[in-house]
């Protein structure tokens, strides 16, 4: 089972390209997420919608598109072929990410015509319709161009890129087939976390430089940054478990067990399953070690020593909480219970 990927901008041929490719890989289905989009306008608020303004800002959204995209390939097998737009990074790590934990490997593959044509593709399918006005062709144009601009640095370094300007989409869906094939068009790196089936109890390290900041990872599986640590594994003690996620995801060797600053029990909020969320010390380090940090490849994009204040615009609610909390248990040289995040006892 596997899937094929096609991102793009609106014009870029994604869904025509799709048809063309599943008449030449074997056993291959068409699936359009924006399928998903069209069903939660039935099934929510109309108020709800208009807040999020496009389907894809929607966390329903894409955990359908996970989950849906898993249930057809479980009924059906062979491969997937799916066109859709995806211009946000944190969005194609979470979609991706889902797939992966559900070991459904992703080839990505990105259709990059010239923006010049991408603009007369948009200008010939007609302008938006305003609700209570004339239509807006420049600004329509405006609107699908920009975004998609400012995400191809990192949608070119990502995927497998088809500059499709001269070509049409059976040409298109011959190269991807090809690319596939040949492992030209590769699956996507990207670190299979399997999902929780119960509690779990996860281990995460604070570690310090020079001048009090602490490091916090950006992951490429999951949307948001992170304490390094991670899950503590079957008849594994939580803070040799962070010890080990350090190691795994910095590079960097503690040499000395971690001091625990809070134990917080996160309640189960479906889908997610809760359970305890252990926060350690690991200490400062010195210039040398900060100049070792390594980044694994695969599973973390990004790190940065950050203030307290600084974090609270990274780190959702609670978990900025738990931070919050787990520096003033270092200031006072005692560690806290909390119970999402707020101290009990």
């Amino acid at each position: 089972m596997v899937i094929v990927w096609i991102n793009g901008a609106f014009g870029a041929g994604k869904t025509a390209t799709a048809r063309e490719l599943i008449e030449l890989i074997p056993n291959s289905t068409l699936f359009d997420p924006e399928i998903v989009g069209g069903a939660l306008t039935h099934l929510l608020p109309a108020k709800h919608l208009a807040e999020a303004g496009d389907p894809h800002d929607l966390p329903i959204w894409r955990r359908l598109v996970v989950d849906t995209a898993a249930a057809m390939l479980a009924e059906l097998g062979g491969v997937l072929v799916v066109p859709a737009t995806l211009l946000r990074q944190e969005h194609r790590d979470e979609i991706f990410g889902g797939l992966a934990a559900r070991r459904i490997p992703v080839h990505h593959v990105l259709l990059a015509p010239a923006e010049t044509i991408l603009r007369e593709r948009i200008a010939e399918r007609g302008p938006a319709p305003e609700a209570d006005g004339p239509p807006r062709a420049r600004q329509w144009s405006a609107d699908t161009i920009e975004p998609y601009r400012a995400a191809l640095g990192w949608l070119t370094a990502d995927a497998h890129t088809v500059d499709t300007s001269a070509l049409t989409p059976y040409e298109t869906a011959v190269l991807i087939a090809a690319a596939v094939r040949t492992g030209d068009a590769p699956v996507c790196e990207i670190v299979q976390t399997p999902e929780p089936t119960a509690e779990t109890v996860a281990a995460g390290v604070l570690l310090f430089d020079d001048r009090d900041r602490f490091l916090l990872v950006d992951p490429t599986y999951k949307a948001g940054w992170e304490f390094p640590g991670g899950v503590v594994e079957a008849g594994e003690a939580p803070a040799r478990a962070g010890m080990r996620e350090v190691a795994e995801e910095t590079g960097l060797t503690l040499e000395e067990v971690p001091t625990l600053l809070v134990v917080d029990w996160e309640s189960p909020a479906p889908p997610g399953f809760g359970g305890l969320r252990l926060l350690f010390d690991g200490g400062r380090l010195d210039a040398h070690a900060v100049r070792g940090l390594l980044l694994p490849g695969p599973e973390l994009r990004g790190w940065r020593f950050v203030t307290e204040r600084e974090a609270a615009d990274l780190l959702p609610p609670v978990r900025y909480e738990r931070l919050r909390w787990a520096l003033r248990a270092r200031e006072r040289g005692a560690a806290l219970y909390l119970e999402a995040g707020i101290p009990l006892g």
